[in-house]
């Protein structure tokens, strides 16, 4: 007794690229593996994402702020409610300077993940792009944290707060996106890093307009807080909270901020291929 065989052919292999299936869905697996990690250890990031903003807009905003009265310079706001969106997007600042200096660091030095991901079909510029949009989610999720115990004290003018938060994760991306490319090129241990939050992120959250219109600082200092990033998101924030947003000005901000990440994101694809690809 024969066995008849089927006459159709059987399936034709396909060849493979050599790379997964397309930049989206790559970088969208980037994606997935900070989050996995994410969804285990958020609890060591609650202190400084968002307890810290969170102190800092109760000692500043109540503390302080009750020797403040509503003037001009508050824009006739209540201080705190006035400190609201700036202190949105020094959390914001702040965040995307941690993740974007260390465990980029970490990603090539000491945990080297990314020599890892480099050995599956997922490129460098890939993995790059994945950890800025990582970097993205995780400024979104710590301002809206932000903003939810900030309505519970009272320190929300309205819904205008919720593009103050879009401009408030525009800002951090314009800060780490370039962070992110001198963290993929250093060799080191991370010393430097220690001039970045000292010399940068410090002093413009002191003189970028967060706490005070920059129109007080002496004139010959008011360019150095034109060139922070912080004042441009600062300008943005408070202009959606408040509905004061001008056509130019909110124009001349966002080519600035959106250039800046740009352009950074440019450079760190280009220092993780230089960096991965031996």
């Amino acid at each position: 007794m024969t066995t008849r065989t089927s006459d159709a052919a059987p399936p034709t292999a396909r060849a493979s690229t050599g790379r997964a299936s397309g930049f989206v869905p790559s970088v969208l697996l980037v994606l997935e593996g900070q989050w996995i990690w994410y969804r285990l250890n958020w609890r060591a990031t609650l202190i400084s994402s968002v307890l810290l903003p969170v102190l800092f807009l109760v000692a500043m905003g109540m503390g302080m702020g009750a020797l403040v009265e509503p003037s001009e310079a508050t824009r006739g706001l209540d201080y705190l409610v006035y400190l609201t969106p700036a202190m949105l997007v020094v959390g914001a600042v702040q965040t995307a300077a941690g993740e974007a200096t260390y465990p980029v660091l970490s990603g090539f030095k000491w945990q080297k993940n990314f020599w890892a991901v480099t050995a599956t079909p997922i490129s460098p510029e890939q993995i790059a792009c994945g950890k800025l949009l990582w970097i993205m989610l995780r400024l979104t999720f710590s301002g809206v944290a932000f903003l939810a115990v900030a309505a519970l004290l009272g320190a929300v003018a309205g819904v205008g707060v919720l593009l103050s938060l879009v401009f408030a994760v525009l800002t951090g991306m314009a800060l780490a996106a370039p962070v992110v490319a001198v963290a993929a090129r250093m060799q080191g241990e991370g010393d430097g890093f220690n001039a970045l939050f000292r010399f940068i992120v410090l002093p413009m959250m002191l003189f970028a307009g967060t706490f005070y219109p920059i129109s007080r600082l002496p004139e010959p200092l008011q360019p150095i807080a034109w060139v922070a990033p912080l004042w441009h998101g600062t300008e943005l924030a408070r202009g959606a909270a408040f509905g004061t947003l001008a056509p130019l000005p909110t124009l001349g901000h966002l080519t600035y901020l959106i250039g800046l990440f740009l352009v950074g994101t440019v450079l760190s694809c280009r220092m993780f291929r230089k960096r991965l690809v031996v």
